[in-house]
């Protein structure tokens, strides 16, 4: 006589037990993830990406179709993610950094070409305008001198250049 209430008691706790595990919150992170938890998510969620909440059926509680002007994020976050898909994203992302990676070294180059080229050109306005006798050869391989005029034009060439230098 004494199980047969033991075992009603141990029900009734029993079932006390498996409604609170079913006390669940369910919905799609910003990465398109299931989350589980028994605590509300986050205020950040929308309510169309909250799948499942306590006291209310699966059904009632569905997402919403994304609206044609919330983007293709969301519409990938409401899609389950395959391995071929994912493996396209990261391949993409990749790319995507490999470009951003060769865009920046072929700026830096270009500021390092540009440094020297304009380092290059207040030189030689220094040199000529420090007076010294400038030699050029011509293209028989003779030496020629700089005359007043061909200087001037010279410096003039060399603050063009050096105009756009810092």
């Amino acid at each position: 006589m004494l199980r047969r209430p033991l075992h009603i008691i141990a029900a009734l706790f029993a079932l006390g037990i498996t409604g609170h595990a079913l006390a669940q919150y369910v919905w799609v992170d910003d990465k398109g993830n299931k989350q589980y938890s028994d605590t509300a998510p986050p205020a950040s969620v929308p309510k169309n990406r909250i799948l499942k909440t306590p006291g209310k059926s699966v059904e009632s509680n569905e997402p919403a179709a994304p609206a044609k002007e919330a983007g293709t994020a969301t519409a990938s976050a409401n899609k389950p993610a395959t391995t071929a898909s994912r493996n396209e994203d990261f391949n993409k992302r990749r790319a995507e950094q490999a470009e951003k990676d060769k865009k920046a070294a072929e700026d830096q180059q270009a500021a390092s070409d540009k440094s020297k080229n304009c380092e290059r050109a207040k030189t030689y306005q220094k040199t000529l305008e420090s007076g010294v006798r400038v030699a050029t050869t011509d293209k028989n391989g003779e030496r020629n001198y700089m005359d007043d005029a061909q200087r001037a034009k010279e410096i003039a060439d060399a603050k063009k250049a050096t105009a756009g230098c810092q």
